[in-house]
């Protein structure tokens, strides 16, 4: 699973309509290269290093999965498409827009195209006071030394003053009314990603399905009927135990809970599993179980196409899967679908997510985000 990066940018412009400029650069980042999920106040201070204009300054933070150096051609990429001429000399020039990155998780490295953190972060009056605004306990990752401290010691006396506000692009989406989201599907729709990405983006507390942990899981795959029972009572027991725990403990950090499975997977798959007596055994105390559960504020299904399926159970290569027919993905997916329809109390949302990759494509995600805001 692909782990997103949080990116510390400073955005700057003094040419043209400055504020249009740096708007425009955090919702192209937003749309481009990763989610923007804050952004500081405005800032006006007198340009550093050349007589030129006054800038206006911004810092902003944004996840992203993008490795460093290709988050930097992004960003070069979006400056040109705003206007910005390339340097032809090495001296400091007016732009429409400037990006720089600051901060990547607490990475620290010098390439030649890129350093971080940015070598002169905490000599730049108009980058800390947005970053303290913003980040007020971030630390520098190479010196430990708090943004409070670096502002103190910093020796740039040039004014600096908030001068307006910035819309940020996750602004409206309020996905803390919520206080539990269950994100469902087949085997390999990516279900696990989805939460991960959400969680990041929107601070909240995963329950994640503990599969890997199963002792009966790559048995079933090779003997079903003999293994069948015993791995759905296990996933049932387990599933019933974490939800319960996990959505009792009140996390005071995190805004709400997402999870990556719905206990009432366990029918689904029962259902396609289990002989028709084990079943009814398992329906049984199943319906005991699921009357003590907590039921989602909101329950996303991602529905995948089986081709779709299996060549995403394919590259992730878990060997326990490889033999599992299209037969069986289909039946389960028919599962999911014939569930859905029956729940009438349940506010659900069916996402198609066949043709398209929410990892790779940040538009792609957006488009879910979207789909999801629908139902706020």
């Amino acid at each position: 699973m692909n782990v997103q990066h949080q990116i510390i940018i400073s955005l700057g412009s003094n040419l043209g309509d400055r504020k249009d400029y740096i708007q425009k650069c955090i919702d192209t980042i937003h749309q481009q290269v990763g989610t923007v999920i804050k952004v500081s106040s405005l800032y006006e201070s007198e340009s550093w290093g050349f007589q030129s204009n006054s800038f206006y300054n911004a810092v902003a933070v944004l996840h992203s999965e993008k490795k460093p150096q290709k988050i930097l051609k992004s960003f070069q990429k979006i400056e040109k498409q705003l206007g910005r001429i390339p340097k032809t000399h090495q001296e400091y020039e007016a732009r429409t827009i400037d990006i720089d990155i600051l901060a990547i998780d607490d990475l620290i490295f010098n390439e030649e195209q890129l350093t971080v953190p940015h070598h002169a972060l905490d000599k730049r009056n108009f980058v800390l006071q947005p970053l303290q605004e913003l980040l007020p306990f971030w630390k520098h990752p190479k010196t430990q030394a708090t943004i409070s401290e670096l502002i103190v010691h910093c020796t740039d006396n040039g004014f600096c003053k908030r001068v307006d506000s910035l819309i940020a692009p996750l602004h409206n989406f309020n996905l803390e009314q919520y206080n539990y989201i269950a994100i469902e599907g087949n085997i390999g729709a990516g279900k696990t990603t989805l939460a991960h990405k959400m969680a990041q983006d929107f601070n909240a507390k995963t329950v994640l399905e503990r599969f890997a942990d199963n002792p009966f899981l790559p048995k079933f795959y090779k003997d079903q009927n003999r293994y069948a029972f015993p791995l759905e009572m296990s996933f049932l027991a387990d599933r019933y135990q974490q939800i319960t725990d996990d959505l009792a403990q009140f996390d005071l950090f995190k805004d709400f809970i997402v999870a990556d499975y719905h206990i009432f997977k366990s029918l689904i798959f029962a259902k396609v599993t289990l002989a028709d007596d084990e079943y009814r055994l398992y329906k049984t105390l199943f319906d005991i179980i699921y009357k003590e559960i907590p039921k989602p504020d909101l329950y996303i299904y991602l529905y995948q196409n089986t081709e779709r399926l299996l060549q995403n159970i394919k590259k992730r290569g878990r060997s326990y899967e490889q033999e599992i027919p299209a037969t069986y993905l289909e039946k389960i997916n028919n599962g999911y679908l014939d569930y859905i329809k029956t729940q009438k109390d349940l506010n659900v949302l069916v996402l198609d997510v066949s043709d398209l990759d929410f990892v790779k494509n940040q538009s792609d995600y957006l488009f879910l985000l979207e789909k999801i805001k629908t139902m706020l």
